[in-house]
């Protein structure tokens, strides 16, 4: 497999993880971080020469997508974390705490 292949799989992967974070669906997610992570590790063992536009493209639309995985996986922890706040009857946040509470409340 190339490394255009592998950053392709990666792409598809990582939209198959805002799919299933979208979804709630754990063992979907879990399939696509697997698939994701060979894939880089492919990347990582690849020897073909230097990178080359279609290349910086692609790493570059990864690197998008990985940043609204990362985006809804904190969303869905400040949800988390309000919720377990309300339950607990906890309304010291603290200052990261409040900040976060209050932009997704």
């Amino acid at each position: 497999m190339t490394r255009r292949d592998a950053l392709v799989r990666v792409i598809d992967a990582l939209h198959a993880e805002i799919a299933a974070l979208k979804a709630n669906d754990v063992a979907g997610l879990e399939r696509a971080t697997r698939t994701k992570l060979v894939a880089i590790d492919t990347i990582a063992a690849a020897r073909d020469g230097a990178p080359t536009p279609d290349i910086r493209a692609l790493a570059e639309e990864a690197h998008r997508l990985n940043e609204t995985c990362r985006i809804y996986v904190n969303l869905m922890s400040a949800n988390v974390r309000r919720r377990l706040q309300q339950l607990t009857g906890d309304g010291a946040t603290g200052y990261r705490g409040a900040a976060l509470a209050g932009s997704f409340a």
